[in-house]
């Protein structure tokens, strides 16, 4: 589906440069956001080179396995199928410390880890289970106490005060992950509900 929107933005942005008799405009536009692009992603290793040398110093010193083992109740409450033991659960624990850091690229291929040794408990793999649903909520509320990505572009765009989002998107990210924990919990309650209703 996102393919599809991507085409019909860039389709329409065309058509209406053509119909404004503003093509050169496109062209324009292309080489300077594929020259910003490149800026970006290079001002944003920084960054990212930085707080993933913290990640791993805080993993060395055992700081990492404290946050974790603060985070493992949170866990275990929020994914009670997974076994405390099972690969799945060390993945969604080292996703959701690396997402608390702000560090969304790092946490995606834990997640999508987390989310391949969650299927291997799937009775159905055709269907989603509870617990890669609230991992998906989770993920994409994203709680995050700083955001470290966010920082890296505002600095890289010359912000007078790049850490001044840290309050706003602690603010935000908590009122988006406790609403995705509500919608959950709503949602598998009332599947579950269901269930036992037509097994009656």
């Amino acid at each position: 589906m996102i393919n599809y929107i991507w085409v019909f933005m860039i389709v329409s942005g065309i058509i209406a440069a053509i119909l404004q008799g503003k093509i050169d405009l496109v062209t324009t536009a292309a080489l300077t956001g594929a020259k910003d692009a490149v800026a970006v992603c290079i001002g944003l290793i920084s960054i990212l080179v930085f707080w993933l040398g913290m990640m791993k110093i805080a993993e060395d010193s055992g700081l990492l396995k404290k946050l974790t083992k603060v985070l493992r109740p949170v866990a275990k409450l929020l994914f009670p199928s997974v076994p405390e033991n099972h690969p799945a659960m060390g993945y969604i624990l080292s996703n959701m410390s690396a997402n608390l850091f702000g560090l969304g690229n790092a946490a995606t291929p834990m997640g999508i880890k987390a989310m391949e040794e969650l299927q291997k408990l799937n009775p159905d793999p055709h269907k989603a289970t509870p617990a890669m649903c609230t991992l998906l909520a989770l993920n994409t509320s994203g709680l995050t106490l700083i955001p470290a990505t966010m920082i890296g572009i505002r600095m890289k765009y010359d912000s007078a005060n790049p850490t001044e989002i840290i309050g706003p998107t602690l603010l935000a990210t908590i009122v988006a992950t406790g609403g995705a924990v509500l919608l959950d919990r709503y949602y598998r309650n009332r599947h579950f509900r269901g269930i036992n209703s037509y097994k009656k």
